[in-house]
Parts: C-alpha cells; structure tokens; sequence
C-alpha cells in the first residue's frame, strides 16, 4: 500500500490486486482487482487488471507469507511453498510473458533476506525466499539473451513492522513501512538489479554469507 501510495503521487497510474480487495479501497488506485495468487485463475486476473490500465510498464509483486515453524508443521510448511513458490512463479511468469510479447517492461519483486541463508526456525520461509531471488536471477539471464528489454529488481527487506510479523515473537532491527516503502521506490526508479533494506541488513547479509556450514548450523536464531 505504501508503495503504492508513493507512485501515485509521482505520476504514476497504478492498478492494485490482493486476495481481499476491501483492503485496497480509498487511496487512489486507478484500478483494482481481486487475485489469490494460489489459484489457477490468477494470470487471468492479473490480464483483466492489465487491461483495465490500459496496459502495464512496471510490476511490483509484493505478496507473500512466512512463519516461524519450529515443530514444522505440515500445513504451515505446504502454505507457504504454494504462496511464496508456486504463486511468485505464476504472477512472474506471467508478468514476464506479457512484457516479453508487449515490448519490454519492469519486474520488480520483494523477496526477503531471508533468502541469503536457511534459517532453522522458518525453513520452507527462508527456502522460497532463495528461490525467489535465483528465479529472477535466471529470468534476467533469460532475457538478456533473448534481447528482451525486461529489466528486474530483486527487493530483500530485513524485519519490517506489518501484519506478517505480528505475534509474541521479538524480531530485531524492526524498521517501518514507510520509510522501506521510499527505499523501494528508490530502487525501481534507479532500476537496481538487487536492494537489501536498510544499510544495515546489507552489513548483516554480507556476514551471514561468510559464515561456513559448520558453524552456521550452531547459531541460535530468533528465540522467543
């Protein structure tokens, strides 16, 4: 919402879609539109959507889920695959399908740093992350060989103060939306391939990827 707020104050037309629509009323979209990412009529909502507009330059994917799941539960685990891994790639896809065949676009994504690493207390959270951030990797090879003007932005917040960290859980360097929301507009309007939030998660990203195997699986993560 905030990042949508943002573009619309610099010009932009935006069209907004979610699973509950009456969360997306009152704040000047141009267009919106019912989408369950999980559901197989998803692409043809996002193409109503489209359509709507009047045709579509950027796409800015933010939807996701994500829990600790420390008995690994089932039901948790399998949700969160088919949010994060089977609906991100179905709205991708299909996002790039159309900039392929409409003369070229943006993709930009939020993924999360919990990608950089598997974190032991959300495995299938910290899984689908990773496979978010080397399925655009891949997308963006992909086009720069098919000479597709398609350009991507991969956006991996640290711990941000929404409704998906709510809970009894204390999470670390929590930043607010609106200020992550400019960073993101940031990184679209600067056409950033890749954009850690904030600074200070770059710092902690960039340690976690020297950590070796062997002490990685020691590290407590995230106690409640």
């Amino acid at each position: 919402m905030e990042v949508a707020k943002l573009l619309i104050e610099q010009g932009w037309m935006v069209g907004v879609a979610a699973r509950r629509v009456e969360l997306l009323q009152g704040f000047g979209a141009s267009a919106v539109e019912r989408i369950d990412v999980t559901a197989d009529e998803a692409t043809e909502a996002l193409q109503r959507l489209i359509g709507k507009l009047g045709g579509m330059d950027l796409f800015f994917y933010a939807s996701g889920i994500g829990k600790q799941n420390r008995e690994l539960k089932e039901d948790i685990e399998l949700a969160t695959v088919q949010t994060n891994g089977v609906g991100f790639t179905r709205m991708i896809g299909e996002a790039y399908r159309y900039f392929a065949s409409h003369g070229g676009g943006h993709i930009a994504a939020i993924t999360s740093i919990a990608g950089t690493k598997g974190l032991g207390p959300a495995p299938s959270y910290s899984a689908t992350k990773a496979m978010q951030n080397v399925y655009l990797q891949a997308l963006e090879q992909q086009a720069m060989n098919r000479k597709l003007n398609i350009r991507f932005t991969d956006i991996r917040p640290g711990f941000v103060d929404t409704a998906l960290l709510s809970g009894d859980t204390h999470y670390p360097m929590m930043m607010q939306p609106g200020k992550v929301a400019k960073e993101i507009v940031y990184a679209i309007n600067h056409k950033k391939h890749i954009r850690v939030i904030d600074w200070k998660y770059r710092v902690l990203t960039a340690f976690w990827r020297r950590i070796p195997r062997w002490l990685w699986r020691r590290i407590v993560l995230l106690n409640k």
